[in-house]
């Protein structure tokens, strides 16, 4: 079934032509205007409620099509999740960084939703992933303890900001100071992050510079003037993907996206903690309490596929409501079968061009695939594909 799906205009999305999302929204739906200032941020392919998919033909919605035909799901679905597809994928095309955030584990956040449902708008976790589909650049996971202890040293301006994390525990350390940073008023942060953007300016040694993260410190002020995230750049990685390259978000991991596009997949939740790089409410009690303080290396942040077949790559989580597959099948080939999943499937043209049962695939088609159902098709030039399902 292919479906047609909706767009979300977030002002931190690439513009125009600039966009991935608008490229493949384009190119599925050529009646669709491209407008040259507007942002092109997510393409959203699934049943959330806020931009629900419609199969095309008979224009209804998807989630609806389910409900009628729940066993196009698959057997081990419905038993775990019921009537609903578990996951929400996306297209992502960022221009400027998002939130540093990070989302509860299930019993958090149930707890968060039963106390402040108005914050907290689900009782589910939600665990993400990220493909690159460009260079893309995030901040993933605790840098490791040595390079935070450095920073603490050497940035002036962060240390004043410390108060009381004088310990010679590693995990209380980490702890301690970003407890610190996050409750200093927002004067003290504003003045010492104007403080810290003058300082580095004057640098010379190229050396210092990539040491200090300039580039990416002077990026993120321009996008945030005085935000107190923008010395999370000093706690957490800065990693940058090639296209084809994964990070895995588990709960309770601190990270944000930057720049780039890429395809995210990830469980329906809109539960989100926030830690900067945002005007919107920073729960530094629940965020402190909550992150996982695992101090690791960028490399150790990459989460790779395993290989399915020939031209399938498939990147499995430990959750069960997604997993994703990143297939490629050269031009001129004919009469492929993908992998029959036992769940049902979501598949999303990236590059290339085909043919699926006199369906033409280019860009940005999407389909819905039922479980256990056999999905064919023909390569006219090289084909790419990322198909999201059910991780049972």
């Amino acid at each position: 079934m292919e479906l047609i799906c909706g767009v979300q205009n977030y002002e931190w999305g690439k513009r125009g032509k600039e966009s991935k999302v608008a490229e493949f929204l384009k190119s599925a739906q050529p009646k669709n205007k491209i407008e040259k200032e507007t942002p092109y941020a997510e393409l959203w392919m699934g049943c959330h409620p806020s931009v629900p998919s419609k199969v095309k033909q008979g224009n209804q919605l998807l989630q609806n099509v389910i409900i009628k035909d729940p066993s196009v799901l698959g057997k081990n679905v419905t038993d775990k999740f019921g009537n609903q597809l578990p996951f929400l994928f996306k297209i992502l095309s960022i221009n400027k960084a998002l939130s540093i955030q990070a989302h509860p584990s299930k019993k958090l956040a149930e707890e968060l939703h039963a106390k402040q449902p108005d914050i907290y708008k689900d009782p589910n976790y939600k665990p993400e992933m990220a493909i690159a589909l460009t260079p893309f650049e995030a901040l993933c996971g605790f840098r490791p303890v040595c390079e935070i202890k450095a920073f603490l040293q050497a940035v002036p301006e962060l240390k004043n900001l410390m108060q009381d994390v004088n310990t010679d525990d590693d995990f209380q350390l980490v702890k301690s100071a970003i407890r610190s940073v996050l409750q200093q008023p927002k004067e003290k942060v504003e003045e010492e992050v104007n403080n810290l953007i003058d300082r580095i300016s004057k640098i010379k040694s190229e050396h210092q510079k990539c040491f200090e993260n300039v580039e990416l410190i002077q990026r993120l002020s321009k996008q945030f003037p005085g935000d107190v995230g923008i010395f999370m750049v000093y706690f957490l990685n800065h990693i940058k993907l090639n296209p084809g390259e994964a990070i895995y978000l588990a709960e309770c991991e601190p990270h944000a996206y930057l720049c780039g596009d890429c395809v995210e997949c990830m469980a329906c939740s809109d539960n989100v903690v926030r830690a900067g790089l945002t005007p919107k409410l920073i729960d530094v009690d629940t965020l402190v309490s909550m992150l996982t303080y695992q101090c690791t290396p960028p490399e150790d942040k990459i989460f790779w596929p395993c290989v399915e077949d020939t031209y399938t790559y498939v990147f499995q989580p430990p959750v069960p409501d997604f997993a994703v597959a990143h297939i490629k099948i050269p031009g001129q080939t004919n009469q492929h079968a993908l992998i029959k999943r036992k769940s049902a499937s979501i598949l999303v043209v990236t590059s290339g061009k085909g043919t699926s049962e006199n369906r033409e695939l280019v860009p940005g088609r999407v389909f819905f695939v039922p479980a256990e159902q056999e999905f064919k098709l023909s390569s006219e030039e090289d084909l790419e594909i990322f198909q999201a399902f059910v991780n049972i």
